[in-house]
C-alpha cells in the first residue's frame, strides 16, 4: 500500500512466487523418473542467433532430452545483450527455480563483477554450473584484403578491427592484443554479432575481428578457411591448439613483456578456456534437479549420436564436469587484486 492506494508490486510478487516455488520443490521429494514428464524446458542463449553459442546449444538440445528422465521438450530462446549480462541477469532474478530453465552465456558475462561492476544484477558464484562442452580457443583474424597478415604485421601496421559490444569477447580480445601485445588496432564496436562482422570483413569495412572461437569459426566459415581467405594472427591459448599450431599460428606469450600484463592475460585466457561452452541453472534450484541435469549433460556430451552430429557441424567437444566449472569460477574470484585491476585496465574501452 502506498498513500492508502492498493498498488501491486509485481516485481516483489514475482520474486515471492519464485521463492515459494523453490521452497515447495525442495520440501517435496523429487522423483527422477517422472519430474520432467510432460514438462517443457527452456535453454536461454545469451548471444545472437548466428553465433557459436547457438550452434552448440541447438546441437545439444536435440539430444539432451533422451538423458533426462521423462524426456521433456527443450525450446531455445536467444537473449543477447551486454556480452551475456542481459541473459545472466534474467536467469538470476526472474527465471523459475524449478529446473526447467538452463542457460549458456559468454564467459565475459561471468567476468563483469570481477572488475567491480556491481550494476550487474547477479552473483556468478551463485549459479549452478552443469557442464562445459569444450575448451574454447579464441583467435584474431583478418580478411584476405588486409595488409595485416601476421601478428608481426599488426605491430607495425594499422588494422581496423570490428567488435560487438563492450564486455564481449570480440571487444576484449581486441583490446588485449592492442594493449598487452602492442598491436596497432583501431577497434570499431557496434556490430550486432559474428554474422555482421563477417559481412563487414568481406565488404572491406574492417580488416578483421578478434575473440572468435576457433571451433565456431570452422563451423561458420569452412569455405573461407578452405580457400585461405583468412589470416589467423594469434591464438588465445595457454598451450597451443594442435590445429592452429600446425598452421603456424602463435600464442601471445612471447609478445607480452610485462610480468603483470602476462599474469592478467593468463587469468583471462585460463578462465575463457576452462569456461568454454558452459551451461548453468539459476540459484536455489533443488540439489536433486541439479544432479539430474549434470548427469544428463555428462551423458549427452559423450553420446555417439551427438558426437556424430558435432562432427558434421565441425564443432569441437571436450566435456567438462559442472563441478569443475564451479571451481574455476571460485578460483577466478580469488585471484590477486593487482592482477585483476590490471586486467580491467587492459580490457576497458
Amino acid at each position: 500500500m502506498r498513500g492508502g492506494v492498493g498498488l501491486v508490486d509485481l516485481g516483489g510478487l514475482r520474486r515471492g512466487c519464485i521463492a515459494l516455488a523453490a521452497l515447495a520443490a525442495m520440501a517435496s521429494p523429487i522423483s527422477a523418473a517422472d519430474y520432467y514428464d510432460g514438462k517443457t524446458m527452456t535453454l536461454i542463449i545469451g548471444t545472437d542467433v548466428g553465433g557459436g553459442f547457438s550452434i552448440y546449444a541447438r546441437a545439444i538440445a536435440r539430444h539432451l532430452p533422451r538423458y533426462i528422465p521423462g524426456r521433456p521438450t527443450i525450446v531455445l530462446k536467444n537473449m543477447p545483450g551486454a556480452g551475456g549480462a542481459v541473459a545472466s541477469t534474467w536467469l538470476y532474478r526472474m527465471a523459475p527455480r524449478d529446473g526447467t530453465i538452463i542457460a549458456s552465456v559468454p564467459p565475459n558475462a561471468i567476468l563483469g563483477r570481477l572488475f567491480g561492476d556491481h550494476r550487474m544484477g547477479y552473483e556468478p558464484a551463485r549459479f549452478y554450473y552443469l557442464a562445459g562442452a569444450e575448451r574454447s580457443t579464441r583467435v584474431c583474424v583478418t580478411f584476405q584484403h588486409s595488409r595485416v597478415r601476421t601478428l608481426a604485421d599488426a605491430l607495425v601496421r594499422t588494422a581496423i578491427i570490428g567488435a560487438t559490444t563492450v564486455g564481449s569477447p570480440t571487444r576484449e580480445y581486441a583490446a588485449i592484443v592492442r594493449r598487452a601485445l602492442g598491436a596497432r588496432f583501431e577497434i570499431v564496436s557496434g556490430y550486432k554479432g559474428p554474422p555482421d562482422l563477417f559481412v563487414a570483413m568481406e565488404r572491406g569495412e574492417i580488416d578483421g575481428v578478434c575473440g572468435i572461437d576457433w571451433s565456431a569459426l570452422k563451423s561458420q566459415q569452412p569455405e573461407w578457411l578452405k580457400e585461405k581467405k583468412l589470416n589467423i594472427l594469434v591464438q588465445g591459448s595457454l598451450q597451443p591448439h594442435p590445429e592452429l599450431a600446425q598452421l603456424g599460428v602463435p600464442t601471445p606469450w612471447t609478445y607480452i613483456k610485462d610480468d603483470i600484463d602476462r599474469k592478467a592475460v593468463e587469468l583471462m585466457v585460463e578462465f575463457q578456456q576452462a569456461f568454454g561452452r558452459a551451461y548453468m541453472a539459476p540459484p536455489d534450484v533443488p540439489g536433486e534437479l541439479v544432479q539430474i541435469l549434470r548427469e544428463a549433460f555428462s551423458a549427452v556430451l559423450r553420446d555417439p549420436e551427438f558426437l556424430a552430429d558435432a562432427g558434421k557441424l565441425r564443432i569441437d567437444i571436450t566435456p567438462q564436469a559442472g563441478e569443475d566449472i564451479q571451481q574455476v569460477v571460485d578460483r577466478l574470484y580469488s585471484a590477486p587484486r593487482a592482477v585483476v585491476d590490471r586486467l580491467k585496465q587492459i580490457v576497458e574501452p
